[in-house]
């Protein structure tokens, strides 16, 4: 019984104890809250600090602040740029204008042209106004612009276009004391140009550049020109490699939507004509060439053969490859171009020629094989020597030496050529003889002068591919 006492006694004292231990540390931990807190309070009130005190004030962090002091001075946060301005009341006129910095590239194969330009947006937001002493507008860059109300321009039929972001945004907004706004971007845009090659390469194309706004209506937006033809302005040094542009005028219209209604659009019109000279020199010069090479065959023998079939068969196939060549470089249209008449125009020439000979080959195949026949149905003719040696009675024969002479070699094989043609004669003037061969009326007119025909043609074929040349000349040029 004493040790339980004993033991209960000693709990109780320790109990106490840690309670007075307790209560002492609470005491001295408020007692130096307190002494601090009275000591930032003296120093915030007092104006100042006390030279060599380790406490300071930290600075307000400016990069933190929702606000800059040019978004306070327009009031941002006070109004909802979500809406256009003057939302409920009439349509707000937004002038624009356009400065063309280049014009790129204009495709035949995709029908479309790449332009880079400046475009320019003025309206009144009485929002943005601000008071100012001395009437100096604001100028911000790109990151304003998102947070407040801008006209929603597109490019109409537009098939690839993006902002300048080198080296930064190419975005300039300036502010007005008034609440007059420009809004200036540097924009590259390709858009479709629908083009007519029925005269190509002798065309001249018009192209349109479209500008509209894709939300906003006739009701909401009146689109314009700021100065008429004036707002479009380019740059002097523009050129193209295939292309004189002769001029660039803007015009205004009214686009429907039967979803959504009436839009103004803005149009930027610009008239290119194609320079001939490069064509000329890779289409039009070769193919008259060839044309021109294949009338050499005309003053070659017909006999020459393996001279005359070659140089035929090359200019075709060369043809062939410029007609190719040219359609390869051209949009599959289902109309014929100007190009197209004077290369196909051409081919028929070339190929005209090639069968020429195989005309004059033909016929001269069929006239030896007559005259073949007629040796095979006169008599003996060995007493006949080289017609140019032996002397006939006229008497007798009717056939003299002049007329020997006037009969020539036209067209005739020059061996044994003048023989047949005399022993022809003789025939025909020997009543014995001609009564042999006068059943045969198909003996009777035995002679083609195939050679004619070469001659004909070294006339002909200049001539009608020289008229050819005037009237396409004169339809295209």
């Amino acid at each position: 019984m004493q040790v339980d006492a004993v033991l209960v006694l000693f709990c109780v004292w320790l109990a106490g104890a840690a309670g007075r231990l307790a209560q002492s540390r609470g005491h001295k931990l408020e007692t130096y809250k307190q002494s601090r807190s009275r000591r930032e309070t003296r120093m915030d009130g007092g104006g100042g600090q006390k030279t060599g005190s380790p406490i300071y004030k930290r600075s307000p962090d400016m990069t933190k602040s929702l606000m800059t002091k040019s978004e306070q001075l327009l009031r941002i946060d006070d109004h909802d740029f979500t809406m256009r301005p003057a939302f409920g009341g009439p349509p707000i006129p937004v002038g624009v204008d356009v400065q063309v910095e280049s014009l790129d590239t204009i495709s035949e194969v995709d029908m479309d042209f790449t332009m880079t330009l400046y475009l320019r947006h003025y309206w009144k937001d009485e929002r943005l106004s601000f008071p100012s002493t001395n009437n100096q507008s604001m100028t911000f860059d790109s990151r304003l612009v998102k947070k407040i109300w801008v006209p929603d321009m597109f490019f109409v039929h537009s098939k690839r276009s993006f902002i300048h972001d080198t080296t930064t945004d190419n975005v300039m907004l300036r502010v007005y004391p008034d609440g007059n706004v420009l809004y200036s971007l540097r924009v590259t845009v390709t858009a479709m140009c629908n083009m007519d090659l029925s005269r190509f390469p002798l065309d001249t194309q018009t192209c349109s550049l479209e500008i509209e706004s894709y939300a906003y209506t006739d009701d909401d937006l009146m689109l314009y020109w700021k100065k008429g033809n004036e707002s479009l302005n380019t740059d002097e040094r523009i050129s193209l490699s295939q292309f004189l542009i002769q001029k660039f005028h803007t015009t205004t219209k009214l686009a429907f939507y039967s979803s959504t209604g009436w839009y103004n659009r803005l149009y930027i019109h610009f008239t290119l004509r194609r320079h001939i000279f490069f064509f000329l020199l890779q289409t039009y010069f070769p193919a008259t060439l060839m044309v021109m090479l294949s009338w050499v065959s005309f003053w070659i023998d017909r006999r020459a053969v393996p001279a005359r079939v070659p140089l035929g068969i090359t200019t075709v196939l060369t043809m062939s490859t410029i007609i190719t060549g040219v359609n390869a470089s051209m949009p599959r249209v289902s109309y014929i171009k100007a190009v197209d008449i004077y290369l196909w125009v051409s081919f028929v020439f070339v190929f005209l020629s090639v069968i020429e000979y195989a005309a004059v080959n033909y016929l001269s195949t069929v006239q030896e094989r007559k005259e073949r026949k007629l040796r095979e149905r006169l008599p003996c003719t060995c007493g006949i020597g080289n017609p140019d040696e032996m002397m006939i009675d006229p008497q007798i024969t009717g056939y003299g030496s002049m007329d020997i002479n006037n009969t020539g070699n036209y067209g005739m094989p020059e061996n044994g050529g003048r023989q047949d043609r005399m022993l022809a004669q003789v025939s025909l003037n020997d009543p014995q003889i001609a009564s042999q061969v006068k059943p045969s009326r198909g003996y009777v007119n035995i002679w083609i002068d195939t050679h004619a025909i070469d001659k004909y043609s070294r006339v002909v074929f200049p001539g009608a591919y020289i008229l050819f040349n005037i009237i396409y000349w004169s339809i295209y040029s």
